[in-house]
């Protein structure tokens, strides 16, 4: 197994996940098996309680992980699955110590930052990459992003960590690839101290990066990257341009154009193969429509519906079709808003605030005839609006949000839990499909296999009274409903469950793919009126 550490320098949020994803996306063109590792340095044991507005998303992968939204974009980008094990945190590598050394693992011994900290580091890497390739996946190299910038007190213990594997380790198992900002001056000049300062930081914690990745708004002239090379002390062809692209999906073709692939792989000792292109013709082939879809939110930061933004890419590309989004305030917009949309998405989230907004967005998607597509929430008020507008209970609502008809019950296994972290229906669940139903010619089978994170579910004392009025519940996990649909409608339709997660460029979710496809009949149908 050969590793790829990818750190951070000068600022956060210049897409280290981004190029990490882009890096393996390279090496996988070219036949290499690769996997991924995310490490948090924060002291949550996983992100599953931290707020979304400040974190981001919460990808869910199909172990019931919840994670970094990064691993989203590894699994997107490398299209593989990973586990909770991919994503370390401060959090996790301190809890396990601290158990073993009551367990007596240590007994004798100063438990300390150095050695028991940084090899459970160690261990947590090395054991998340074979457990990948154990599991039948072809894993030859990995790629280990740290979260944060060099010079973070809390990334300390897991620098030292990649240190020492990068001593332990043959020179051609390991490759360090650090990720700098270069702004440009009022001048327009791009500045190259900021990366001089932070290679430099770098060095003093004993490491020295290999490769580095140079963020900015445009392509670094030849002397910029120069004077890189000659102050940081690494080759000019290992000093990479890694300009703004038009598109995530395209900065792999980007970094190819800057010789990325080659320095890799010659730093590797990996043999230089040919590159498939399908990747690069899926993510450049040319729109020849365009939609507009609403996403009424309640979060006002667009990374917290990452998943679903990239979903509605991978929809629109197979219909080749550019999918622009309008973020509509759930407590803020107005109907006329609804009406200027092709299609309206209702998104998942917890608490109170904004239910009215997203209730009313789904009244009149169902009442006009517009495309719905309702993702978790979505999907639990879709069911409390059709109970209130079209079964007549005024007060119907879900158990999450007081007393009135509790048409959306909390799940039983949940009536005893405390705790928070970790305590949802997490991860992958089969789902059965209704034969002659929507969603079981969008899926073209029996049975799929999504991921999940809820608490509530549709109270099975109505299930009888919703469908006898016109509310089709096609998929099912035992007796729990998933999705829902409405027949005469010419799209309506929720999930309690998040397709977006498994959604990929090359792959695109079947719910995404048939509602931007319904988005564009909507305003054709619109135009020829």
């Amino acid at each position: 197994m050969k590793y790829i550490f990818v750190t951070g320098g000068v600022m956060s949020g210049l897409g280290k996940g981004i190029t990490a994803a882009s890096i393996g996306r390279i090496l996988k063109n070219r036949g290499y098996g690769v996997t991924a590792i995310k490490i948090d340095p924060y002291l949550n044991i996983d992100a599953g309680t931290m707020n979304p507005a400040q974190h981001g998303e919460v990808f869910v992968l199909s172990d019931g992980g919840e994670v970094d939204l990064d691993l989203g974009n590894y699994e997107r980008f490398l299209d593989i699955e990973l586990t909770s094990d991919h994503n370390i945190t401060t959090g996790k590598i301190y809890r396990s110590v601290i158990e073993k050394e009551r367990h007596g693992d240590f007994l004798g011994s100063t438990v300390q930052i150095i050695p028991h900290i940084t090899d459970e580091i160690k261990g947590r890497i090395t054991g998340a990459a074979e457990e990948f390739r154990n599991n039948g996946h072809l894993a030859e190299v990995c790629l280990v992003e740290i979260g944060g910038t060099v010079g973070d007190i809390e990334s300390m213990p897991f620098l030292e960590a990649v240190r020492q594997m990068r001593g332990e380790l043959p020179q051609t198992d390991t490759a360090l690839v650090h990720v700098t900002l270069v702004p440009a001056d009022t001048m327009g000049d791009l500045k190259t101290k900021p990366t001089q300062h932070s290679v430099k930081a770098l060095r003093e914690l004993g490491l020295r990066p290999d490769i580095i990745v140079c963020r900015s708004d445009r392509v670094m002239p030849i002397h910029s990257r120069k004077k890189i090379s000659d102050f940081c002390d690494v080759p000019l062809t290992a000093v990479i341009s890694a300009a703004d692209a038009p598109d995530i999906y395209q900065v792999p073709m980007e970094l190819e154009k800057e010789g990325a692939a080659n320095v890799i792989l010659e730093h590797l000792g990996l043999e230089k193969r040919g590159v498939d292109t399908e990747w690069y013709r899926t993510v450049t082939a040319e729109y020849t429509s365009r939609v507009t879809i609403g996403v009424v939110t309640k979060y006002g930061v667009e990374d917290v519906y990452l998943s679903i933004k990239e979903a509605l890419k991978h929809a629109g590309r197979a219909h080749s079709t550019e999918v622009q989004i309008r973020w509509l305030d759930a407590e803020t917009y107005d109907t006329p808003d609804l009406a200027e949309v092709d299609g309206i998405l209702v998104p998942g989230g917890f608490g109170q605030r904004g239910i009215p907004g997203k209730i009313r967005a789904i009244q009149y998607a169902r009442e006009e005839g517009v495309p719905f597509l309702g993702i978790c929430l979505g999907f639990q008020m879709a069911v409390v609006e059709f109970a209130r507008d079209v079964l007549g209970y005024e007060d119907a609502i879900s158990e999450e949000f007081g007393e009135g008809t509790q048409v959306i019950a909390l799940l039983p296994e949940q009536q005893e839990v405390t705790d928070m972290g970790g305590t949802m229906r997490l991860g992958s669940y089969p789902v059965e499909l209704v034969p002659g139903t929507r969603a079981h010619v969008l899926y073209s089978g029996g049975e799929i296999v999504e991921r999940h994170r809820h608490r509530y579910e549709v109270n099975p004392d109505y299930i009888a009274e919703f469908e006898g009025n016109g509310l089709k519940f096609s998929g099912m996990n035992g007796n729990r409903m998933e999705i829902l649909e409405i027949t005469d409608h010419p799209f309506f339709f929720a999930t309690q469950f998040h397709p977006e997660f498994r959604s990929r460029p090359t792959r695109p979710s079947p719910p995404y793919v048939g509602f931007v496809n319904a988005c564009r009949e909507n305003k054709n149908q619109q135009n020829r009126g």
